[in-house]
């Protein structure tokens, strides 16, 4: 095999490593509430065991999340990989509570040095293979698409199958054995080099704070919103609905992030301007839906909610990055976009956290609703801002 079709072979099994890998990294969602009801901790707990992931994924991103370029893609993308069996391997032979938080620790671990990687490492291997061409839209798709698919499959066999706390782990260990098989295979795009560590820098552009504040807002927010679907669907379902399904729980936080996914590569092609308006109008609807379908214990708002949400999730988070790497000055680049993720991840742990300990002293349906006010004043605050900034 030659080094273009080694390299158009590798392309693809990067790909398909990258959305197991993350797939595998949400397949906890629909299986908390059996965890939950097993054990009897509160649901502050899951927040606390969900938010593990967003500390592990910040920590690796800034720790790490750079040391690809000079210790090699491939490399990086096997010690990913390895944490996510790791993290597997803990779900089996530590289910309670401490193992459910390290093993969620781990698993963000492993996401954290993966993403910028695996994405690098993609376009690398594409420019190669076939030059010219973008790999924005598969690397998305990967990314959020297997997000997605994550809570699907765990749904599906933990309503269908038996064994529910042990085969969906079972089943992605398969999967993430064969991910590292085919990485092993994959051409390396990326001479390793000695190199002395030190750890990703982080940058807020001087000259255009209130822009920048305006994008992170912006990012914050979405992944507010995600973390919000993934670590409390199934609570929601349950205490304001009645709808106990494990596969419903599957479903909902699958349908947030294919709209995320979904949205994003319809509107890949727009202008700045234009995503954000649709990132605003999308944001607002869903955010009210989601208060109205609490409010009234609707499952069909309830589902909207996400799906509405979900879109403007993608295309806001998209959208902001843009704004924020825009506004970086030459050279910059990558430390203000990773300021830009650390404060997404935040969003992603931070809010969820602060639901669950509410949720400790006060009922389901005002703490989602002042939720669902805070994140549309964020949205109404930053989006306009940024819309300014992309009509300069």
């Amino acid at each position: 095999m030659g080094a273009r079709a080694g390299h158009g072979a590798g392309f693809w099994f990067i790909l398909a490593g990258f959305t197991v890998c993350m797939a595998f990294s949400t397949i906890p969602t629909p299986l908390y509430a059996i965890y939950q009801q097993r054990d009897g901790f509160p649901t502050f707990m899951v927040t606390i065991i969900f938010g593990a992931y967003a500390v592990g994924v910040a920590l690796t991103l800034y720790l790490a999340g750079h040391v690809s370029d000079w210790l090699g893609r491939r490399r990086i993308v096997l010690v990913a990989i390895a944490a996510e069996l790791v993290s597997a391997v803990i779900f089996l032979l530590w289910p309670e509570v401490h193992g459910l938080i390290v093993a969620r620790l781990v698993s963000g671990a492993g996401i954290g040095v993966l993403t910028a990687t695996a994405t690098a490492y993609l376009a690398e291997l594409r420019a190669v293979s076939k030059p010219g061409r973008s790999t924005a839209v598969l690397a998305s798709l990967a990314n959020i698409g297997g997000l997605a698919l994550g809570p699907l499959i765990a749904g599906i066999l933990a309503e269908f199958a038996p064994l529910p706390l042990v085969l969906p782990y079972a089943v992605f260990i398969v999967l993430l054995v064969v991910a590292g098989v085919i990485t092993a295979l994959t051409p390396e795009t990326v001479d390793a080099r000695p190199r002395r560590y030190s750890p990703q820098k982080l940058a807020i552009p001087a000259q255009a704070r209130s822009e920048f504040f305006a994008a992170g807002a912006g990012v914050f927010a979405a992944f507010a919103v995600f973390g919000m679907f993934t670590a409390l669907s199934p609570t929601i379902l349950a205490q304001s609905m009645g709808e106990t399904s494990r596969l419903a729980a599957g479903l909902v936080t699958f349908a947030v992030f294919a709209s995320a996914s979904i949205a994003q590569v319809l509107t890949v092609r727009l202008g700045a301007r234009i995503q954000l308006l649709l990132a605003l109008g999308m944001m607002v609807g869903g955010v009210l839906l989601l208060a109205v379908g609490v409010l009234v214990d609707s499952l069909p708002v309830f589902v909207a909610s996400g799906v509405v949400a979900g879109a403007g999730v993608g295309v806001l988070f998209r959208a902001s990055l843009g704004v924020a790497g825009a506004l970086a000055p030459e050279g910059r680049r990558g430390e203000v976009l990773a300021t830009t993720f650390l404060i997404a991840y935040i969003g992603l742990a931070v809010p969820a956290l602060l639901i669950g300990l509410a949720l400790a002293l006060l009922p389901l349906t005002p703490v989602l609703v002042v939720f669902a006010a805070v994140i549309l004043l964020l949205v109404l605050w930053a989006t306009p801002r940024m819309i300014a900034r992309a009509a300069r």
